[in-house]
């Protein structure tokens, strides 16, 4: 089997791409914009006709796409976000019509959640910032695209490699600098929102599921870990997972716009389970331990990928 993954080089992606090289009977093809790539495609700014070529000519049976952004301006994220999966959905029609496609989505599509409440793939769409309607453009145009298609809405994921885009990969590059001052101090905003935290090698587990899967899947399934968890117990668990003795800072009007309109996130993930046999293996204290772990070995730089919050 074939498999091309878009964004490989991501946060994500990574993960993708190490896990599925595993199986002994699958070929993966790097695609993003770096020149080492088996494909280079930016789907930004690709032309259809182009990657169709491309596509072609890889012939891959399946892409999991994980291209992607969280930051920028709303054109920005509208060029990666939603016209990337548009551009790609019309190349697949032209050159690999019968290529399941597994594109990753986000909780962020559904915005607000009921406190208390677990959303379903069913529940209506109301993103609250242009991420995740930019995102859920990008599902719309996947799912009505004629192809064997799946967008797996994952919640926030972390883990190994977190990047500094994201609340979990930014408080432990914050560790890292604060641990080696005098008198350490980490300086927070908001942490009273509630998220639903997933380990990124589990939503590479339910990429690989997805694609290579038999038969026909539902087009949209919700990758997470089911529950909710607070911001600040997040926070609290890495603190003491780094062994920071530091003081921790909260502003209770300090965070970005987007999680203080969205206290409340949790996704339903019985129907991941029921299609694809997948459900989250790792807890928040294993991804938190193994994200400190790589955020201490690492060289001081931050990491790039897709990282909802």
């Amino acid at each position: 089997m074939r498999i091309l993954v878009l964004g490989h080089a991501g946060y994500i992606g990574s993960h993708v791409t190490t896990r599925l090289r595993a199986r002994p009977d699958t070929v993966v093809l790097g695609g993003g914009r770096s020149p080492a790539a088996d494909l280079t495609v930016d789907l930004a700014t690709a032309d259809p006709a182009r990657l169709a070529e491309d596509l072609a000519a890889a012939a891959p049976d399946a892409v999991v796409n994980c291209a992607g952004a969280t930051g920028g301006s709303p054109v920005a994220l509208a060029e990666v976000n939603a016209r990337g999966p548009a551009v790609l959905c019309s190349a697949l029609r032209m050159a690999r019509p019968a290529a399941r496609l597994v594109h990753l989505g986000s909780a962020a599509e559904y915005g607000p959640g009921e406190t208390g409440s677990r959303v379903t793939e069913s529940a209506p769409t109301c993103p609250a910032a242009p991420y995740g309607a930019t995102k859920l453009a990008g599902t719309v145009g996947v799912t009505t695209s004629g192809l064997d298609a799946v967008v797996l809405r994952v919640g926030n994921p972390v883990g190994p490699g977190a990047p500094a885009s994201g609340l979990p990969g930014r408080v432990a590059r914050m560790l890292r600098q604060a641990g080696t001052g005098p008198d350490p101090v980490l300086r927070l905003g908001d942490l009273s929102a509630y998220r639903d935290f997933v380990d990124v090698r589990d939503v590479a587990a339910a990429a690989e599921l997805a694609a290579t899967a038999a038969g026909p899947l539902p087009r949209v399934l919700n990758v997470s870990g089911g529950h909710a968890v607070p911001v600040r117990h997040l926070v609290g668990t890495l603190v003491e997972v780094a062994g920071f003795r530091g003081e921790v800072r909260e502003r209770a009007n300090g965070g970005s716009a987007r999680s203080g309109q969205v206290s409340w996130q949790c996704s339903d993930v019985s129907a991941a389970r029921e299609a694809l046999g997948w459900r989250p293996d790792r807890s928040l204290a294993e991804s938190l331990a193994a994200l400190w772990e790589d955020a201490a070995a690492a060289p001081a730089h931050d990491g790039a990928g897709e990282l909802p919050s």
